[in-house]
C-alpha cells in the first residue's frame, strides 16, 4: 500500500505541474490480476482497484493500518466498472454486474473479489474510510441507485447522477459514493463548481476512450489549476478546492466523499465568474 501525502493550500500556488500531479493524482492503480491501494493522509482515505482475472483476490491488510484485517476499523465501498463478478464477505457471496456497488461495513474479516469470466473480467474500484460503528453489508444495483438528472444541453453539462452509498441509500459511517454519467454531447461535470470544507472528495474517471482525456480542474476560485487525466485515473480534492472537469469525449466518473457531513446537498457554490 502506497502512502500518499497531499500538499496544503499554502504550498499549492507555487507547485509545478509535475509536483501537483504527484501530490493530488493517483495513477496506475488499475493492474489486472492484482489489488493496488493507496493510503491518502486526507481524511485517512484508502483508494484503489481490485482486478481479479482467473483466480479470486483476497483483500489483505497492511502494516500501515496496524490492524488484524482490513475492515477492523474501516468501511469499504466497491463499485464494479468491468464485467460480471462477485465479492465474498465472510462467506457470503454478492454478485455484481457492471455498475453495481457493494457497501461493506466494519468488522468483516474475510473479503475477496472474483470475475465470472476471466476474458471479461470484473474491475472493482475501492474506496474506504475509518468507521466508528458497524453498518450492514449492502448491495446496491445500478437500477436502484436513485438516478437524478442535472444540467442541460445548452450548458454542455447534462448528466445523470446515481447515488449508491448515502443517507437515503446504503447507510455508512462517513462514506458517500456514487457515479455520474455525461449525456451524449455534454462534456462538463460539476460546473458551476463548489467546495465543501466539511468533507474531502475523490474522483475516479472511467469509460474514457484510450486516446481521450479529461481536463480536471482544482484549487480555490482565484487560483485554479488543471490535470490532464486518462481512463481509470484518480484525483483527490481537499475541502478548500473545487472539483470539476471537461472531457474530449464521453466519460463517467465515480465520486466519493468522507468527512463529518453525509448530506449530499451540503456544498458552498463557487460562481463561474469568480474563477481565475
Amino acid at each position: 500500500m502506497k502512502m500518499h501525502l497531499l500538499a496544503d493550500p499554502v504550498r499549492y500556488p507555487r507547485m509545478t505541474t509535475a509536483e501537483l500531479r504527484e501530490s493530488f493524482l493517483l495513477e496506475n492503480l488499475y493492474r489486472p490480476g492484482t489489488i493496488q491501494l493507496a493510503y491518502v493522509d486526507l481524511d485517512r482515505a484508502i483508494v484503489g482497484f481490485a482486478a481479479p482475472e482467473a483466480s479470486p483476490l483476497p483483500l489483505p491488510t497492511d502494516d500501515t493500518l496496524k490492524a488484524g484485517y482490513f475492515t477492523e476499523r474501516r468501511e469499504l465501498g466497491a463499485l464494479n466498472i468491468g464485467g460480471a463478478g462477485s465479492i465474498t464477505v465472510d462467506g457470503k457471496r454478492y454478485d455484481l454486474a457492471n455498475l453495481d456497488c457493494l457497501y461493506i461495513g466494519r468488522g468483516n474479516r474475510e473479503i475477496s473479489f472474483a470475475s465470472d469470466d476471466e476474458l471479461k473480467p470484473a474491475a472493482f474500484y475501492l474506496l474506504s474510510y475509518p468507521a466508528h460503528t458497524n453498518f450492514p453489508t449492502t448491495l446496491v444495483k445500478k437500477e436502484d441507485a436513485n438516478p437524478t438528472e442535472m444540467g442541460s444541453t445548452e450548458t454542455s453539462n447534462k448528466r445523470t447522477i446515481y447515488k449508491y452509498i448515502h443517507l437515503q441509500g446504503a447507510r455508512s459511517c462517513q462514506l458517500v459514493m456514487g457515479v455520474t454519467h455525461l449525456a451524449s454531447g455534454s462534456v462538463w461535470n460539476t460546473m458551476p463548481p463548489h467546495t465543501h470544507m466539511r468533507r474531502s472528495e475523490i474522483y475516479m474517471y472511467f469509460n474514457l476512450a484510450e486516446n481521450a482525456r479529461v481536463f480536471h480542474f482544482m484549487g480555490p476560485a482565484d487560483e485554479t489549476r488543471h490535470f490532464v487525466m486518462r481512463d481509470r485515473e484518480i484525483v483527490v480534492s481537499p475541502g478548500w478546492s473545487i472539483h470539476a472537469g471537461a472531457g474530449t469525449s464521453g466519460y463517467s466518473f465515480c465520486w466519493g466523499m468522507g468527512g463529518e457531513n453525509q448530506d449530499y446537498a451540503d456544498m458552498d457554490p463557487v460562481p463561474v465568474q469568480t474563477l481565475l
